[in-house]
């Protein structure tokens, strides 16, 4: 058994309720920019960047002209009337003191743009920042999940070998960028993916709270 001593950590949808913004967002930005799509068509893309999301969905390069504007829009949206509805997941704050406690270096490894992530971990607690040894953003890392750019840099920013650490997301983007890496995964349903979709994590919990319920039995503590 390997002992964990580092974590990489996602965001949306694991330790916030905010995938149904985020996906509101997109779909906001691109009607503004004349393109009707269904809020059910971009929800499941949840967890990419806007560099997977807008090809998928709109056949538009993020880095085009018009997939500059969507994208800029989009993350107007979060900033100003997305930010009020997204609320820390229960036991998102405990969870991360937890994990602090024990002495495991963590990492933030996000498809979030580097603003949208300050505001976000603001919400969750006013010292939440303090926990992290570093963070990983859209802006660091060239391909969001699931390519495995943003989790391959945040386990270089850890300096521990793969098999010292754990990635902790919600959506199967987290759990095969994590794979491509070399880093197993646990999964929360939190994001509202099902089991099947999370079927690659080494263990699934509802969420921070219920990982929290059973952190001692956990690979947090076990190891892998």
């Amino acid at each position: 058994m390997k002992q964990i001593r580092g974590v990489l950590l996602d965001i949306d949808g694991t330790l916030v309720k905010s995938n149904d913004v985020q996906a509101q967002a997109w779909v906001e930005a691109m009607r503004e920019h004349g393109f009707s799509v269904d809020v059910e068509r971009v929800g499941p893309l949840i967890g990419m960047g806007g560099d997977k999301v807008l090809p998928e969905v709109l056949g538009i390069d993020k880095n085009s002209d018009l997939g500059k504007q969507i994208s800029a829009r989009r993350k107007e949206f979060v900033l100003t009337e997305g930010i009020k509805r997204i609320k820390a997941l229960p036991g998102a704050v405990e969870l991360l003191q937890r994990m602090h406690e024990q002495g495991l270096k963590m990492v933030i490894a996000t498809s979030a743009e580097q603003d949208e992530l300050h505001a976000i971990l603001h919400i969750i607690g006013p010292d939440v920042e303090e926990l992290f040894a570093d963070q990983i953003s859209s802006q660091d890392a060239q391909h969001s999940k699931p390519s495995p750019d943003t989790v391959a840099l945040a386990l270089q920013r850890t300096g521990y070998p793969a098999d010292e650490v754990l990635m902790i997301g919600d959506t199967r983007y987290d759990i095969e960028a994590a794979a491509k890496a070399g880093v197993k995964s646990l999964a929360f349903r939190s994001g509202g993916w099902s089991d099947e979709d999370l079927r690659g994590a080494i263990a699934i919990y509802d969420g921070p709270a219920d990982l929290l319920a059973h952190y001692e039995d956990s690979p947090l503590v076990k190891g892998v």
